[in-house]
């Protein structure tokens, strides 16, 4: 094998804020999905899985030059879909060639969880599988269909569990805002209830951000979509968090997006971050600058 000069990335790549400090390993192109209405992250890319050559290359470069980092992501968008057979087949040499990476993640979405069978789910646990991120959105099966999501709130609740089940850490997201201002608090008590009913360890609010060549933005600019306002998003992070029961795990609205941090260790911070969150309405605690917000 010649030796490689560096990691082998291409187009718009994005990773979880937890996988900031990670080895970055792009093992395909893309999203196998990549119909939401308001993610744009993928449109540069057709969907495909790289070849085994080039993720190889890619590991061994790491294994040179990345001896510090120990925890591993897979990109793009939904490394999950990668068929079972090569899935381990990456895994197996990445415990090969990087024995001291302790914990490697992946994005997933509710089919390609559901592709994998349970002993499935169980032998990537084996091979080093840590974390499965799972952007849920909504709770909500009108606001899921209206965003192209391509799966119910009940599917998401049975994959979700089933990845747990597994050993697998579950990490999740939910949008605040996606319902627009119609629908915004059926949408948060919803929500609620859907993590209430999937218990992942952990919860990452975020506010939508209208991109551009989205589907979103067209809406929003035809006026079919209207987004929340501060108070609104504030309201409707307050019903998802007071509908939100886990057995133990973090909330998190600490994203670049968000008008109001929040990190909070459930069940023993929900009545301080309650407060924290109706302070926030009173207009006692200081919101972000729109200037400041990202993704």
């Amino acid at each position: 094998m010649q030796e490689p000069e560096e990691m082998h990335y291409e187009g718009t790549i994005i990773r979880p804020p937890s996988e900031a400090l990670s080895i970055l390993l792009q093992v395909t192109l893309g999203c196998s999905h990549n119909k939401c209405t308001f993610c744009g992250t993928y449109k540069d890319k057709r969907f495909t899985i790289k070849d085994d050559a080039t993720i190889l290359n890619d590991i061994v470069f790491a294994s040179k030059y990345m001896r510090n980092q120990h925890r591993l992501f897979l990109m793009d968008g939904d490394a999950l879909i990668v068929p079972q057979h090569k899935l381990v087949w990456i895994l197996e040499r990445i415990q090969e060639h990087l024995p001291w990476v302790r914990r490697v993640g992946v994005y997933a979405n509710a089919k390609s969880i559901k592709m994998k069978g349970d002993e499935d789910l169980t032998q990537l646990k084996e091979k080093g599988l840590g974390i499965v991120y799972l952007g849920v959105e909504s709770g909500d099966d009108a606001v899921l269909t209206k965003v192209c999501k391509g799966t119910t709130a009940q599917n998401l609740i049975i994959q979700g569990k089933r990845v747990k089940r597994a050993g697998i850490k579950l990490s999740v997201t939910v949008l605040l805002g996606i319902a627009g201002s119609s629908g915004s608090l059926e949408h948060a008590r919803a929500t609620g209830e859907l993590l209430t009913a999937m218990d992942p360890n952990y919860i990452g609010a975020l506010t939508v951000m209208i991109l551009p060549n989205t589907a979103l933005e067209k809406d929003y600019e035809a006026g079919r979509f209207e987004l929340p306002d501060r108070r609104a998003l504030l309201l409707e992070l307050r019903k998802i968090f007071y509908h939100t029961h886990l057995s133990g795990g973090l909330f998190f609205s600490n994203h670049a997006s968000n008008y109001l941090p929040v990190k909070a260790r459930l069940p023993k911070d929900r009545e301080k971050t309650l407060e924290l969150i109706d302070a926030a309405l009173r207009g006692e605690v200081g919101l972000k600058p729109e200037w400041l917000r990202a993704l």
